[in-house]
């Protein structure tokens, strides 16, 4: 049995070919391809278990998260892959972000500007980097803007930006609403239960990503966004019953169900060429398999 220790996962998998991997289990997983069940979360989201299979190779993962928000890494866990010709156990913290980022630089492709120059990063916590590095992969940023509760995280984030991007412009902030007039894109990784930015400080074209908030008692982004813009998420039953602000916009009548768009059907088709879009990700099995497939290869 091999093991990927965190270490192990970031030295093997770069962030192109992650966004690429995913890429291919969203199309295969809106051909029919993937048996998952909506991932079992204990004690108010703080244990999570999520399985899945793809029934035409056999090849199944199942990863076990402990989630601590007030902890460094927050993100405890293993994912295990199964086919064939064994097993092998990979850190869940590297592959989860990796695998979230990668979600984000798919979705980033798909649906915002391709000239888009300036980013907003909302949240500067274990997530933050990864979700860059994946706008990175796909847009060539110039002006990045880091936006934290506290003005020392949100120096220390932009530093690290700063030592792998050195030719993109970097600033932090407490108050992202002066960047965000500016923003091409947008992208929130926060726990928090309310919305992180006022829509009103949008631009008419921007394309926003929210990936941090994955229970119903979170929201990171305002319904005001969402009464308007083109919604596309990983997955519509998943989001209708974790993804706080989805619950939210549909229940109150704001957004209609049949006009959210799932990323798999997304990426067939023509995305509108104006206006605002939204991709909301609560994090789906198939991205850790994904992933993991990556380091399953190498065993």
């Amino acid at each position: 049995m091999r093991v990927f220790s965190a270490a192990d996962v970031r030295a093997n998998v770069t962030m192109p070919t992650a966004i690429e991997a995913v890429r291919h289990a969203f199309l295969a997983y809106a051909a029919g391809e993937f048996q998952m069940p909506v991932r079992t979360s204990l004690a108010a989201g703080t244990i999570l278990i999520m399985p899945v299979l793809h029934t035409p190779t056999g090849a199944a993962a199942i990863k076990t998260l402990n989630v601590q928000l007030n902890r460094r890494p927050a993100i405890s866990g293993v994912v295990v892959w199964s086919d064939a010709h064994g097993e092998v156990v990979i850190d869940a913290s590297e592959i989860t972000s990796i695998r979230t980022g990668a979600v984000t630089g798919l979705a980033t492709d798909l649906l915002a500007d391709k000239d888009s120059r300036r980013l907003v990063l909302i949240g500067a916590g274990g997530q933050a980097m990864d979700q860059l590095r994946a706008v990175m992969a796909v847009r060539d940023l110039e002006h990045v803007t880091v936006s934290s509760r506290t003005l020392a995280s949100a120096r220390a984030l932009a530093e690290s930006v700063r030592g792998e991007y050195p030719r993109v412009r970097v600033e932090a902030t407490v108050d992202p609403s002066s960047a965000l007039r500016q923003a091409d894109i947008v992208c929130c990784a926060t726990s928090s239960s309310s919305p992180v930015f006022d829509a009103a400080d949008l631009p008419e074209r921007v394309h926003v990503n929210g990936i941090g908030s994955y229970t119903p008692a979170m929201r990171e982004l305002p319904q005001e966004l969402l009464a308007t813009a083109h919604i596309v998420v990983d997955d519509l039953a998943a989001a209708k019953e974790e993804a706080g602000e989805i619950i939210d916009a549909i229940s109150s009548g704001l957004v209609a169900t049949t006009s959210i768009q799932q990323l798999g059907q997304a990426l067939t088709v023509a995305q509108p060429a104006t206006g605002r879009t939204v991709f909301k990700s609560v994090g789906l099995a198939i991205q850790d398999w994904a992933v993991a497939g990556l380091l399953a290869k190498q065993s």
